[in-house]
């Protein structure tokens, strides 16, 4: 999770304005994004998504409503409600456009973004870059208060602000560790659903699916029918619509002492007939373009967690967690192409299932982990798989079968 550091660099005062009503239009052109307001705005933030792209616009204190203009490179523009009574503007993109820059006038009742074409690989820098930020113009006089989500910049004039993310990282303390379900003498899986609370993941274009939803579905489905197997215990990183950091997911899996994580996902691409799924395993080298498309996408602004080996040296500390990783990664390649053998023939696979990517939530050093890509919410037919029971039963029953060869293996070898 990204937070920011508030710096307080100067003194100004903010008038307390009028909460905006609504939006009263959103244009969208070649060169920038133009949003009227009713009344004056709070404050905005933007940021880009990527699978699919889109830019997103979160105003504060202002409802939808108006009218939406779609140009340039924005091909659809939607409004909709924040649940703290804001509201988001989603504008999908027909090409690669990120937000470069933005400033409010007319008293905060105008936001102009301006935006400039970039490559893919630009725009997925920026997916994981974190929020832009934006004021309205200060009135004289009062104390600027410190912002807890962001760095405010204040001209001497008073003129106008600009805010700047400050990165810092944390981890929530304390955080409950989930239920674990099954017999106490039985291996552990830990199952996480992907996305979550404000994450909403990749959004289906058929029904407007959201893979946060169907992660979780899904996460559920194979967590009963593992434990209906009864040979593994089973725990959850999230059974609600709660948003965790990708740090979180896997640490909860280390401190339970799992013995295996599985990352549920549904994928997006740009081609509505990519379909299919894929199975992720661990490397610091993607192993194709998508899989580095992927390695951008999930990468959300996390950083991967020490791993304390007391007193030890440097050079031990290196060679022993290189050591640990190495045997993890060939165990979670192992589990990969086992869950692909029992997928096949059950539940539609690319040809090409078993993918490496640099992902954030598979660095557990001591973890043998996957993320398991269902299928394509950019795919008409996969979407309404991944949307029904019978499609969810299907990829329970091969992460099942897949995860009671592993572990009876396992024993074998003992």
């Amino acid at each position: 999770m990204r937070h920011a550091l508030a710096l307080t660099l100067a003194c100004a005062t903010f008038a307390s304005p009028a909460s905006a009503q609504r939006i009263d239009a959103v244009e969208a052109g070649s060169d920038r994004i133009v949003l009227r307001f009713d009344a004056p705005a709070i404050g905005a933030s933007s940021f880009a998504m990527a699978g699919p792209d889109r830019i997103v616009v979160d105003l504060d204190g202002i409802r939808p409503g108006g009218r939406s203009e779609a140009g340039g490179a924005i091909r659809a523009v939607r409004q909709g409600v924040r649940g703290d009574g804001g509201s988001r503007i989603v504008l999908d993109l027909a090409e690669s456009t990120m937000v470069t820059g933005g400033s409010f006038a007319d008293g905060g009742r105008r936001l102009t973004l301006d935006l400039r074409p970039v490559n893919a690989q630009r725009f997925a820098r920026a997916a994981v870059a974190g929020r832009m930020r934006f004021q309205p113009p200060p009135v004289i006089g009062a104390i600027v208060p410190a912002s807890s989500s962001a760095a405010m910049v204040v001209d001497r004039r008073q003129r106008a602000t600009a805010s700047v993310p400050v990165p810092v990282a944390r981890l929530r303390r304390g955080l409950p560790l989930p239920r674990v379900d099954g017999e106490a003498d039985r291996p552990l899986v830990v199952i996480d659903a992907g996305h979550g609370g404000h994450d909403p993941g990749a959004i289906s274009s058929h029904g407007g699916l959201r893979e946060k939803d169907l992660t979780l579905k899904t996460a559920r489905a194979i967590r009963d029918a593992l434990l209906a197997g009864g040979r593994v215990r089973v725990a959850m990183t999230r059974d609600r619509d709660q948003f965790l950091v990708l740090q979180e997911r896997y640490a909860i899996a280390r401190r339970l002492g799992a013995s295996l994580f599985i990352s549920v996902h549904c994928d997006s691409a740009d081609n509505p007939d990519a379909s299919g799924a894929s199975i992720y395993t661990l490397s610091e080298v993607a192993s194709d373009r998508e899989a580095a498309r992927l390695a951008a996408r999930e990468n959300k602004a996390d950083i991967l967690a020490g791993v304390d080996l007391g007193r030890q040296s440097a050079d031990i500390s290196s060679i022993l967690i290189d050591l640990t990783q190495r045997e993890t990664m060939n165990e979670s390649a192992g589990f990969a192409r086992l869950l692909g053998r029992e997928a096949k023939g059950v539940i539609p696979l690319k040809s090409n299932y078993h993918r490496m990517a640099s992902l954030m939530v598979l660095k557990a050093p001591d973890l043998p982990s996957i993320l398991f890509e269902t299928g394509y919410l950019s795919n008409e037919a996969d979407a309404k798989r991944l949307d029904s029971v019978d499609g969810r039963k299907a990829i329970a029953k091969s992460v099942t079968q897949a995860v009671e060869i592993h572990f009876a293996r396992r024993m074998a070898a003992r």
